[in-house]
C-alpha cells in the first residue's frame, strides 16, 4: 500500500529580513514541504492549522505584547494547533508568542542577549530528547525580552542573562535563541542594526557586529547539528 504524504509544515513569518533561512534548507534537504506566510509582505495567515502537519513561529522585532492582529492570530494558530497535536517549535519572537498563547507573561529579559551566548540545558529525559544530552552550547540571541514559563511547561535550559531559554509542553517547543541562524540571515541582520542595538551595546551580553560575524565561523556549524537535533525531534511528532 502506498504510503500517504505528510501535510505541510506552516511556517509564519513576521518580518520580511527574518526569514526560515536554515529551517528552510533543513526541510527543503528532507524534502519536506512547507508553506511560509510573511505579514510584512502583505500574506494574512492562515485562519486554521488544519491540512498542516506542523508548526514553526519564527522570531522578529517586535514585541509579543505588541497589539497587532497578526500575532494575535498567530496565538490562536499556536493554541489550535497545541490542542490538535500538531507539534510547535517557536523561535524567540516564536517561543515568546508560544508562551503568551498558553497563559504566561513577556517580560523585559534580565538583559539583553545579543549575539553568540553559552546556553546551559538541565539535562533530564525531555532536555536530552530535544538537545541530545549535551551539558551546554552556543547559540545566536537576539532579544530583549523573554517569556515565563506557562503552566505544565518544562524548563529545558537557561543563560546566564536568562533563566529560560526553552521549555517544552508535549512535542511542542519554544526557544529563545535563533538555531534557524545561517549566514545569510546573520550578514543581513548585522547590517542592519537600530536604535535599539545601539542603545544596548554597552551590556556585556551584547557583541559588536563584527564579533558576531566572526564568531559565526567557528559557532554556526555545531549550532545547525544543534538545529538538526531539534528540528528532528519536532517534525517526528508531526502526524503522517
Amino acid at each position: 500500500m502506498r504510503a500517504t504524504a505528510m501535510k505541510p509544515v506552516l511556517v509564519l513569518q513576521h518580518l520580511s529580513h527574518d526569514g526560515p533561512a536554515y529551517l528552510g534548507t533543513w526541510l527543503q534537504a528532507r524534502s519536506l514541504a512547507f508553506e511560509v506566510f510573511n505579514t510584512e509582505a502583505g500574506d494574512a495567515f492562515p485562519q486554521r492549522v488544519g491540512g498542516y502537519s506542523a508548526l514553526a513561529v519564527l522570531g522578529g522585532a517586535m514585541s509579543a505584547n505588541d497589539p497587532l492582529p497578526s500575532l494575535r492570530q498567530a496565538e490562536r494558530l499556536i493554541l489550535e494547533a497545541v490542542d490538535a497535536d500538531v507539534p510547535v517549535l517557536g523561535h524567540c519572537l516564536g517561543g515568546q508568542l508560544m508562551a503568551r498563547a498558553l497563559g504566561a507573561r513577556v517580560i523585559d529579559s534580565p538583559a539583553p542577549e545579543i549575539g553568540w551566548h553559552r546556553l546551559q540545558t538541565r539535562r533530564g529525559d525531555e532536555a536530552d530528547a530535544w538537545f541530545g544530552g549535551i551539558d551546554e552550547a552556543m547559540v545566536f540571541q537576539w532579544h530583549y525580552d523573554a517569556f515565563e514559563l506557562p503552566a505544565g511547561a518544562q524548563s529545558l535550559a537557561r543563560s546566564e542573562a536568562c533563566p529560560h531559554q526553552a521549555f517544552a509542553i508535549g512535542p511542542h517547543l519554544a526557544m529563545q535563541f535563533h538555531v534557524e541562524l545561517d549566514m545569510a540571515k546573520l550578514q543581513a541582520w548585522t547590517g542592519e542594526v537600530d536604535a535599539r542595538f545601539a542603545a544596548a551595546a554597552l551590556a556585556p551580553s551584547v557583541q559588536t557586529a563584527s564579533a558576531m560575524l566572526n564568531d559565526a565561523v567557528h559557532r554556526l556549524d555545531a549550532q545547525q547539528r544543534l538545529a538538526d537535533r531539534i528540528y528532528s525531534r519536532w517534525i517526528a511528532s508531526a502526524p503522517r
